[in-house]
């Protein structure tokens, strides 16, 4: 039974007790109390308070809250992760989530939008593949996904506008794209209010994937399948990365069968310690290892999201 100290014979029992025994062995404070939360009755509370220890007196988030971004200083890509983290309690409104609007729309670009990385991360290690530049250009990949979740989440403020307008632009502009960029663009889709607009959107996303080979179908064949320019080898996209949910917009791109077979992988992709793998580029071992129970806890949420048993 999970939340009982389970050994290494018991914990063959399930993907759960399996990885709450990885969650026990490896993640931070943040990702355990999450873990306990989702998955063994935990407070709220407690990920709001694991979660604080990120905070920045900006509004922002920092201190590696991200793992491929190392460092105190807040950045979007860490406080966009806190937004996730509030969303998936339940917590995502109030005063902090009107602070952490403010650090954004500081750190926003000349079209209201967000960069990957503010210059503010230089002199600090940060993952190769997100360089430091001193005049970032905005990005979808940074936008969407927060822009999507305070429109879902009913959260008002006057960033909002310019970056709903700039999301909705990058949007329509995509034509050659990647998987991580579709991914943003399906999160900003799923939460904006003008849902007819947003059903045409994704649509059309959905026919270019499957155009550009942007999602794997048949797992069996993945060593086949292209990877996009820059990714590590091996770093695929299944349908459940596109919908991590039987409610996004994206679970129409696939059939039923689609859908289980990407879900089946999922499963089956978790390791013999209880945790499932990161597939990007490993550049740190310590990242690496912040990053999976993150990863785990991402899985098993599919998983139950697609009522799949995970014990």
């Amino acid at each position: 039974m999970a939340g009982t100290g389970a050994t290494p014979e018991s914990s063959l029992a399930s993907p759960l007790v399996r990885a709450e025994r990885f969650i026990w062995l490896t993640a931070r404070v943040l990702e355990q109390r999450r873990f306990a939360h989702h998955f063994l009755r935990g407070s709220a509370d407690s990920v709001e308070s694991a979660l604080a220890a990120y905070l920045n007196e900006d509004g922002g988030y920092g201190h590696a809250l991200e793992p491929d971004l190392r460092g105190p200083v807040s950045q979007p890509l860490h406080t966009a992760h806190a937004l996730r983290v509030l969303d998936s309690i339940g917590r995502c409104g109030g005063l902090r989530v009107e602070r952490m609007c403010r650090y954004l729309t500081d750190v926003s670009t000349h079209d209201g939008a967000l960069p990957a990385i503010h210059p503010s991360q230089r002199g600090y290690p940060a993952a190769p593949f997100m360089p430091v530049v001193d005049d970032p250009p905005s990005e979808l990949l940074t936008t969407g996904p927060v822009v999507g979740l305070l429109h879902r989440n009913q959260v008002w403020h006057a960033w909002l506008f310019r970056a709903t307008d700039y999301c909705w632009a990058a949007v329509d502009a995509i034509e050659k794209s990647h998987p991580y960029e579709i991914e943003a663009a399906v999160a900003f889709l799923d939460g904006v209010p003008d849902r007819a607009r947003a059903e045409v959107a994704a649509d059309r996303l959905g026919r270019l994937i499957r155009e550009q080979r942007l999602v794997v179908l048949d797992p069996d064949r993945a060593a086949e399948h292209p990877v996009a320019p820059g990714y590590a080898p091996g770093e695929h996209h299944y349908a459940h990365h596109y919908a991590s949910t039987p409610e996004s917009l994206a679970r129409r791109w696939f059939t039923d069968e689609e859908v289980d077979r990407s879900l089946q992988h999922l499963a089956e992709q978790q390791r013999e310690d209880g945790g499932w793998p990161i597939t990007w580029r490993e550049w740190a071992p310590g990242v690496a290892l912040e990053a999976r129970p993150i990863v785990t806890i991402e899985a098993l949420r599919t998983l139950r999201a697609y009522g799949r048993p995970i014990g």
